[in-house]
């Protein structure tokens, strides 16, 4: 199975070598998208032996299909600049032998907050299919929550390992990423003429509930409250009426 590993990158300076790296362990190729970063990315990437591409950001979903279209391999495995492949889904990649093409693979992945891995709440197992056959799925979903489409038929296979997601480093970081995705949510909903404020107090509420109590968010302690708010704020801006 020959896999092309694909990276869409923004000043990713501090995170995309982990990425590379560990992309580099399973995949023969390595292709990164950048869409004009300023800081170091290029010539980190470049030093790892990726190849470099460049377009300007057309949102999440776009500019993931468009990556895709650089790579050489019809086996395609996807992560964003902040996530790495674990030890254990390393070893797990490398086991599988010449797998039906109507096969997509989705791992867990285990998100970090400031320095804690969050393992309950809506955060995980936080699965997503991220290994499949280019002719048989392509990103989808709706900005900027983006998710890989498979076709009808294709048979979707958990391996039960982590890949590990460096999410936020600083509390401020969900705060604004949270306010960010939104705005982005929000205006992908009115674009398609759906009315937008509707009971966004329930929603909010319920969306805590949910999170925090019922999926044990709780248990992750002081971390585990902090994001179940936020996604409970998040939800309240997307549906809320603008003032």
């Amino acid at each position: 199975m020959k896999i092309s590993g694909v990276v869409i990158a923004f000043n990713e300076e501090a995170k995309i070598e982990a990425c590379l790296r560990s992309l580099r362990e399973v995949c023969d190729e390595t292709i990164v998208l950048d869409s004009g970063s300023s800081d170091g990315t290029v010539a980190i990437a470049q030093d790892l032996g990726a190849k470099i591409f460049t377009q300007a950001f057309q949102g999440h979903i776009e500019q993931k299909n468009a990556a895709i279209q650089f790579a050489k391999n019809q086996w395609i495995l996807s992560l964003d600049a902040d996530e790495v492949l674990s030890p254990e889904l390393i070893e797990a990649i490398l086991r599988i032998k010449a797998p039906n093409p109507q096969t997509a693979f989705r791992f867990k992945r285990l998100n970090n907050y400031c320095g804690k891995w969050i393992r309950h709440g809506a955060w995980y197992p936080d699965r997503k299919i991220r290994l499949w056959h280019r002719q048989h799925g392509t990103w989808g979903g709706q900005n900027p929550h983006d998710q890989v489409i498979v076709q009808a038929g294709v048979a979707v296979v958990d391996i039960p390992r982590n890949i590990l997601h460096y999410s936020y480093d600083k509390p401020e970081e969900l705060r604004q990423q949270s306010d960010k995705f939104a705005a982005i949510a929000r205006s992908q909903l009115q674009m398609k003429g759906e009315v937008v404020w509707r009971f966004p107090i329930i929603r909010a509420i319920f969306k805590f509930c949910r999170d925090y109590i019922f999926k044990l968010g709780f248990l992750d302690g002081k971390a585990g409250y902090v994001i179940a708010f936020h996604n409970a704020r998040y939800t309240y801006l997307k549906y809320g009426k603008p003032s």
